[in-house]
Order: C-alpha cells, then structure tokens, then sequence
C-alpha cells in the first residue's frame, strides 16, 4: 500500500490592517495491490485533491473575509465497472462588516456551494453488472445564500455570524427533478426553488496543543417558508498535526443534515500523512 500527500501552504502573519492570506492545497495519492493474498483484498487506485484558503482583510472599521474550500478525490478498484469520486466540493464565502460597537459589526455575507463533476447512484442489473444512473452534476445541485446580519468578531481565528433574513436560492437541472419534491427540495419540471430563513456561521480556529491546530466551520440554516423546525447543519473539522517541519497528518470530518437531500446525516472523512512546502 503506497500514500502520499503533498501540501503547499502559504501564510502570513495577521497585520493590524491590510490583507491577510493564507491557505493550503494538499494532494492525497493511495494504492493497494494484492497477489494471492490469502486474508482478501482488492486492488485499487485513489487520489484527493484539496486547496483551503482565505482571503481577510481589514480597513479602519471594515472587515471583509473571504474563504474558499474545494476538494475533488475519485477511486478505481479492480473489480468495479466505474472509478467513483470520493470527494466532490466547492463552496466560496464571502463576509463583510462595518463595526458598529466592540466586537460586534454590521455585516453582510454571500456563501455559494456546489460541486465539480458527475455524481452517479450505483446498482446492479438483471445479470449482476453494476450499473450507474446520473444524479448530480455541476450546479446541481447550487446553494446561493446570502442576506444582512451582525457579525461578531475576535479575530480572524474566531467569529460569528447571524443573518436573520437570508434568501438562500437553490438551482438543478430540471431534468433531474422528481415528484414530491424529492430533489432538493425543488418542484418537478423546475429549476430553482427560493427559500427565507434564518442563518448562522461560526468559524474557530484553536491550538490544541504544540503543533497541533483544529480548524472548526459551522453553518446553520432555518427555512420560515417551510418547516422551520427541520433545522440544516453543515459542520467540518479540519485537523492539522504537525511532526515537524515538513512531515503533518491531517484529518478532514464533515457532517451535513438537510432534509431536502437526504433524511439523516451525510458524513465525510479524509485522512492524509503530508509533506509541507510553505512560501
């Protein structure tokens, strides 16, 4: 079994005002093989791309920050027909602030999330083949969120919004729809469906211990126009755990809960030993 990740990171040091930045992009490669393997096996290929990275900036009493989160990871086994992602995802925030008394701003904020490629439900046919039908592609499904707010903000390491009349837009293709309002919660034949509700974010950034830094992003969402009680949860973790200078593990964990796609929890898990390059 060969793994390997590369991760190249650029950061610099928070200023008092001016632009920040700082990110990473990691590249998760992994591959088993299997001769005569008593204990069973399968013989497979996977790769994941990742890049995180954010943009701040601060003027006087304006904030404005920017992330931007994309991953894509795709598997091929010997024995499957299709390679199958792992990993689709691209989501872009924006947030902005004019300070109105200590910690606490104005604020106004854009979140936009969507995927990259072709996602497709598995099965088998009458004779056993696995087959595939396409369920999702790129900008289906698209969320569109944004909407006026108070932010509260320490530092760019921990901050948190709340916008109380959010109109949060999500887009598919029509031609996926099914009755009920089983895709996404959008009416069969349309393309889009237009929700009001109250969202929430938290952002914390904190230092476990030497060389180990946990990065948690928290997004909250209640739709008034339906079922306001069903409330949306986006949660992920990233986990950075430095052996020294250029060796890290990293862990990714996501949750997701949206009744409108799927009725329970979506998790995610990426596990990657990397080497680092910073500039």
């Amino acid at each position: 079994m060969l793994s390997c990740t590369l991760i190249v990171a650029q950061e610099k040091e928070d200023s008092k005002e001016g632009w920040t930045k700082n990110g990473t992009i990691s590249l998760l490669f992994n591959q088993s093989a299997f001769s005569n393997w008593v204990a069973g096996g399968e013989n497979n290929i996977a790769g994941n791309l990742g890049i995180n990275y954010d943009f701040n900036y601060l003027k006087g009493n304006i904030t404005w920050d920017t992330k931007i989160l994309a991953s894509y990871g795709l598997t091929k086994s010997k024995n499957s027909e299709f390679e199958k992602k792992t990993d689709d995802r691209f989501e872009f925030n924006s947030l902005v602030g004019n300070k109105a008394s200590g910690y606490w701003y104005y604020s106004g904020f854009l979140n936009f999330k969507t995927q990259f490629a072709k996602g497709f439900v598995y099965g088998k046919d009458i004779n056993g083949k696995e087959i595939r039908t396409e369920y999702t592609n790129f900008m289906s499904p698209a969320n569109l969120s944004f909407g006026p707010g108070m932010l509260w903000k320490k530092s760019d390491n921990l901050k948190f919004n709340f916008a109380p009349a959010t109109a949060k837009i999500v887009i598919v293709d029509k031609n996926f729809t099914l009755p009920n309002d089983a895709y996404f919660g959008v009416e069969e034949g349309k393309s889009t469906r237009f929700e009001l509700g109250f969202y929430a974010s938290g952002y914390a950034k904190i230092t476990l211990m030497e060389n180990v830094t946990m990065e948690n992003i928290l997004n909250l969402y209640a739709n008034y126009l339906e079922d306001p009680q069903n409330i949306d949860l986006d949660y992920t973790m990233n986990l950075v755990m430095a052996i020294n200078k250029y060796l890290s593990a990293n862990i990714s964990f996501q949750t997701i809960y949206d009744d409108n796609a799927f009725e329970g929890f979506q998790t995610r898990e990426v596990f990657g030993l990397g080497v680092n390059y910073g500039f």
